[in-house]
């Protein structure tokens, strides 16, 4: 198996905004949403470094090509969610990171970190596993240019 370079992060608590897609292609879909909301507020704006994770939610399921796939842009704390755009807090937690670039690798690259995880000194915790999304927001990206930083949550 390939070597992985794993960090320990620290992930702060978080205020949110979630945007929700479930279908064979959800992850499209909730970005689309998430972009048309969030993109004339002015939260997608380069210079204010917005962070954007993402998850399965629910996770694929076996003879159904449907799941879900939900989005969460960190606001600041006065940012309210309107309509289908939900306003969360998230707690944070300790996690292993790892970078993974095109979404051929992204399965493969949880594999190495699940392995990572099993063989390291840290416990599994039951925090929300995410995938933080590096890179240009809102124009476009080719599948094989995709960059995210893969969030395995760790307990000491």
């Amino acid at each position: 198996m390939e070597e992985i370079q794993v960090r320990i992060v620290t992930l702060e608590p978080l205020h949110v905004i979630a945007a929700h897609a479930y279908s064979a292609s959800p992850e499209a879909e909730a970005w689309q949403k998430l972009v048309e909301w969030a993109k004339p507020k002015g939260l997608l704006d380069p210079a204010g470094a917005p962070r954007i994770f993402g998850f399965n939610n629910p996770d694929p399921s076996h003879g159904s090509p449907n799941y879900g796939y939900e989005f969460w842009l960190a606001v600041d704390p006065q940012v309210t969610g309107e309509g289908e755009f939900e306003r969360k807090e998230f707690a944070g937690g300790l996690y292993g990171v790892t970078r993974c670039q095109g979404v051929e690798n992204i399965g493969p690259t949880w594999q190495r970190l699940v392995a990572w995880r099993e063989n390291s000194p840290y416990r599994v915790a039951c925090h929300q596993w995410l995938e933080e999304h590096i890179g240009t927001l809102t124009a476009p990206q080719q599948p094989e240019d995709l960059i995210l930083d893969l969030y395995i949550p760790i307990a000491k």
